[in-house]
């Protein structure tokens, strides 16, 4: 396929005339002759003095730095002018507070300078480990190809990644798998688009959408402020007084609003990831940036769409290992998180056993107590056993009218008790399961009321859930002492202390 140059990429994501570069010219030292004219002859056949070029620019009038490999210089490899280059590039990003996108395309270490270059991998990850200490967003478009050891550090490291189209991404290059290990690669499994599908990437694009994205992104990020208090939210309208087993049927229904109508309504500033990371996919779990009100906020959230019975995909360890990318992503950018809770329950089965079902909820669990941005939990619906749990802790949990949190499925409680379903409802009772009852017990803080269903005003009750949010999120913001770790901690601990 046909590469984009360094220069291409700057004219299609950039203002007009907007480019400035940082760059000084490359010194090499002492080096052999050889290598001293196979670098005139890149220089020539490329036109641009290194295999990097750095600098600045705006998108759609806001400035954003940016590190892009050239190809055609030596295949975009990496030698120790063109890393200092690169360290230098990001540095000044991060003393400037700028945005940095990084778009790598390279075979990896020059080979003409060997591991004294390799190892210089390690000062370009420290690097954008400074700019990310920095809370400063970080985005990185893989170009056709990017292997070797800058797809193995660097290239790997943004808080979003996407490919060009068509795109030869991984660890080795076909050529070097197969006669490293005398088998070949399988077709089509280092594209962009299979990394996509697996996880690891966050998508594609063509190359003309990435401004796009780079101004959704820049967009969302953006902090503004309200001119006014946002003042009350409605709690508690109507009180239904339904029983626990009359709301879990009411949260069951099909058409009852989930997690896919509050995105919907959050989609012209929502930016959604693919996966882990890690190369794996949980599609159970939804994992955002979005803005609620005038704030950019990280979603995760449960689809109880996409779990059984509705659809096929379970909450099982690679959901809850997306949901901690997003609570890592958080972290990272120093953003409220926002967890929603809607779930019949953890995936059980042999896969989620060997995969540490229990040992996923446990860490989601903890890395929401102790992450260290404001955090509100909504229990939409269904609250069923550990899966459930494990997204619950923040500094505010609300929950819908009719929403509910158990130990167990409740057909599960009564088979314990009784060896029969037929008790389910009575159970339900006697546990306070009802977000009625969560709320005396101070579990959750306040509640969303449903007039009196949220199946029969969707569009209305969701708007409140996020005004709901807004209104906490603001609540937050003006109480500074009911955030955190410390808070959460004590919050939990007292909860102990009470009788039962």
């Amino acid at each position: 396929m046909s590469r984009t140059s360094a220069h291409d990429l700057i004219d299609q994501v950039l203002d007009p005339d907007s480019f400035i570069s940082w760059d000084t010219p490359p010194e090499y030292g002492d080096i052999s002759e050889d290598y001293r004219a196979s670098l005139a002859r890149a220089r020539e056949k490329s036109g641009v003095d290194e295999s990097v070029i750095t600098g600045e620019g705006t998108v759609k009038g806001t400035r954003v730095a940016f590190v892009l490999s050239e190809f055609g210089f030596l295949g975009g490899s990496i030698g120790a002018a063109t890393a200092r280059r690169i360290i230098a590039g990001i540095h000044r990003a991060t003393q400037e507070q700028l945005p940095l996108l990084i778009s790598p395309s390279s075979g990896g270490t020059r080979m003409q300078e060997g591991t004294p270059a390799f190892a210089l991998m390690v000062s370009i990850t420290t690097a954008v480990y400074r700019h990310k200490d920095a809370h400063l967003p970080f985005l990185v478009y893989l170009r056709n190809p990017t292997t070797g050891g800058v797809m193995a550090s660097w290239g790997s490291a943004g808080h979003f990644t996407f490919a060009e189209p068509d795109a030869l991404l991984g660890f080795l290059g076909p050529r070097v798998v197969e006669l490293t290990t005398g088998t070949p690669m399988p077709e089509g499994v280092q594209s962009g688009e299979n990394l996509a599908a697996h996880g690891v990437i966050d998508g594609v694009l063509d190359p003309s959408q990435l401004r796009d994205a780079v101004i959704k992104i820049v967009d969302v990020l953006r902090p503004t402020h309200p001119d006014h208090d946002l003042g009350p939210w409605p709690q508690d309208a109507g009180e239904l007084q339904r029983s626990a087993w009359e709301s879990i049927e009411i949260t069951r229904r099909r058409d009852r609003p989930g997690l896919r109508d509050l995105t919907g309504k959050l989609s012209k500033h929502l930016i959604a990831l693919s996966g882990t990371g890690d190369g794996r996919v949980g599609p159970a779990v939804t994992v955002a940036i979005t803005r609620i009100g005038h704030r950019p906020v990280v979603l995760i959230g449960q689809d109880r769409h996409a779990q059984p019975p509705h659809g096929e995909d379970e909450l099982g360890p690679a959901a809850l290992r997306f949901a901690r990318r997003g609570i890592a992503l958080a972290h990272e950018l120093k953003l409220p998180l926002i967890s929603i809770i809607d779930t019949p329950g953890a995936e059980l089965s042999q896969h989620a056993e060997e995969n540490g079902m229990a040992g996923s909820i446990a860490r989601t669990l903890g890395e929401l107590v102790d992450v260290d941005v404001p955090t509100v939990s909504i229990i939409l619906g269904q609250g069923c056993g550990g899966g459930a749990l494990a997204m619950l802790p923040s500094d505010r949990v609300l929950a819908a009218e009719n929403a509910w949190l158990s130990p167990l499925p409740p057909e599960g409680a009564s088979a314990i008790i009784y060896r029969d379903t037929t008790h389910a409802p009575q159970m339900m009772e006697e546990q306070g399961v009802s977000a009625r009852d969560l709320r005396a017990a101070g579990i959750v803080d306040a509640l969303i009321p449903e007039n009196p269903d949220a199946a029969e005003e969707p569009e209305a009750f969701v708007e409140r859930v996020i005004a709901a949010i807004d209104h906490t999120l603001w609540e937050l913001d003006n109480a500074p002492q009911r955030v955190g770790r410390e808070q959460r901690f004590r919050h939990y601990e007292q909860l102990g202390d009470s009788p039962a």
